[in-house]
Formats: C-alpha cells, structure tokens, sequence
C-alpha cells in the first residue's frame, strides 16, 4: 500500500512538466507564399506556452534563408492569452531579389531547466519568389483578328473633345505664325533660319552610341539601362514636351496620355523600358541577354514608330535664287 501511495506522488508531481511540455507550440509562416522579386513582407515566429516557464527563441542575423533578405526585425510582440498562457511572437520585414522556390528549415524554442535542455520545432515555412514579365504575351494575327469585333465604334461625345483641342491648336498656331511674320517686318530685315535636328534624328544617334558601346556585354548592366532610360526619355521631351527628366515612369506615362497619346503598343514598349531600367536601378534586378537586347528593340521601334513626319526641305540656293529675282 505504500508503495502505491509513493507511485501515485511521484506521478503528480511529475504532471506539470508533462503538461508545460504539451503546451508549448512554435509555428513559423510568412504573410503569403507567393511574391514578385522585391515585394515586402513579413516572417512571423510565434511561440505559445504556459507563463510559468522561460524560452529562447533564435534570432535571424541578416538573412531568414539563402536569398531571403532581412530589411528589419525583430520586432517583438508579447500578449497574455486564456489558461494563463503567452503568446511571444518575433516578427522580420523581409525581401528577395533572386527568384525560386524557397523552403526555411524548421524554428524552435528552446527550453532549458532542471530536467534538461529541450527544444520545441516548428514546420518548414515555403516562399516562392517569381520574376516580374517585362516582355507584353506574344500576340499572334490570329489573336488581333478576333479583338477587333469587341471595339466599340466611337461616339460624337469621344469625338468632339479631340475636335476642340485639334481647334484650338490650329488657331495657337495661326497665331503664332501670324506673330513671327509680323516680328520679321517689324525688325527690317530677314532673320536665318534656326536648324534644329529632329527628336528621332537625335535619339537614334544616342542608341547607335550606346550600341557600339556595348555596355551590358562588358557586365555595366545598371549603366547600360542609365544611358537607355535617359535617351528615351530626352526624345519624350524634345519629341512630346514632356518633361520625363523630372519625372517617375509612372508620372512620365501620365504626362504623356495627356498629350492624347494613345495606350497602343507604342505606349507598351516605352512603358516596358522605363519599368526595366528602375527595376535594375533600385531593386537590384538582374535581366538575361535577351531582355538587354529586347529593351533596345523596344526603344528604337518607340522613336521609330512615333517620329514626327519631317517637312519637306527647300535648299539654300533656290531660297536665294527667289529672293534676287525678288530683289530685281
């Protein structure tokens, strides 16, 4: 009887390291499993457990896993939960800038007491990073046959608005004519002519350049798409009247919707280029030769395909051949 009596102590007292055992659980887990490279978002380390004992939770050092960049954390959060327990949860702002699939090994709390040093896992936490599509789906004929029943015919209202500002640029045009024949008669004498070259004529000799230069050839990546960026973006200016310069890709875009700049396939590779040159510029983004080599294509078929037609040129002689004959 006695030695039942000391089984059944023995039994009891050994009931609440059992229980604070089972009690603690660890469960890792990011905000989502899916993101785009340089998406923002956060790696919780949550630990429940009775208040009565003390954990060691490990803390990230600059990285979660290979490719899983650390931007700040941890950021500790302790709240009191029912049947007197804790909740502790270490929180991480993380990034990535390398696509993949991703798996971080188990966390654990650890606990170390009388009855030894133990540690409590939780389960493997996944992420997959995907690379932002810069190049627009591949559009066959076929595809472009079937998109044109779906356009809706243009109505007076869509019309008239474009009719007024057509107006209204004929008439500031007419008058700015008008005021620089008068200025010319009103000086005395016949000014030279100001020859400026063309928006295109200018930013087709910059892409020549920065060909021959070969830049992301020789591994100057961030300068190759630089240089890009700001060709295309002087053309916009000289071209447009849009200040690009000043301006972020997604203000630049704006600016020139409002020049009644269509969203047509043009608008589609200048915003292509534009979006790549900030990837590589502020996210660290690494894009492959044929992506190097389809911006350029992209950048040289917008000038192309939105050049302004040039007048026709009368040359210098004939001008002074009528001018003689004038002066007969």
């Amino acid at each position: 009887m006695k030695k039942l009596d000391l089984y059944i102590l023995l039994l009891i007292l050994s009931l609440p390291a059992t229980l604070k055992s089972q009690d603690v659980s660890v469960t890792a887990a990011f905000d989502t499993t899916n993101i785009l490279i340089g998406d923002q978002i956060n790696f919780s380390v949550t630990v429940e457990q009775p208040s009565g004992i003390k954990l060691e939770i490990p803390v990230f050092r600059d990285t979660i896993a290979k490719s899983i960049e650390i931007l700040s954390g941890p950021h500790k959060d302790t709240s009191k939960i029912q049947g007197n327990r804790l909740r502790i949860t270490d929180r991480y702002l993380i990034t990535s800038f390398d696509s993949g699939y991703y798996r971080v090994k188990p966390v654990y709390a650890e606990l170390n007491d009388n009855n030894g040093l133990k540690r409590y896992f939780s389960d493997y936490s996944v992420l997959e990073v995907h690379r932002v599509r810069l190049t627009p789906p591949d559009t066959s004929a076929k595809i472009f046959d079937i998109k044109g029943p779906y356009r809706a015919p243009l109505t007076l209202g869509e019309i008239l608005p474009w009719m007024l500002v057509a107006l209204l640029a004929a008439a500031i045009t007419w008058m700015v004519i008008r005021l620089i024949k008068l200025n010319r008669k009103s000086a005395g004498k016949n000014t030279a002519p100001v020859i400026t070259e063309p928006a295109h004529v200018i930013a087709f000799r910059e892409l020549e350049k920065l060909k021959e230069e070969q830049l992301w050839q020789k591994g100057e990546i961030k300068k190759y798409y630089t240089r890009l960026a700001e060709i295309v973006r002087q053309y916009l200016e000289n071209r447009f009247d849009v200040y690009s310069m000043e301006m972020t890709t997604s203000e630049t875009l704006q600016a020139l919707v409002r020049t009644g700049f269509k969203r047509d396939e043009h608008y589609n590779r200048l915003k292509t280029v534009l979006t790549a040159a900030d990837l590589v510029k502020f996210a660290k983004y690494k894009p492959d030769p044929d992506e190097n080599e389809n911006c350029f294509s992209d950048s040289w078929e917008f000038v192309a395909g939105t050049k302004a037609e040039e007048p026709p040129q009368i040359g210098l002689a004939a001008i002074e051949g009528k001018e003689g004959q004038a002066h007969e």
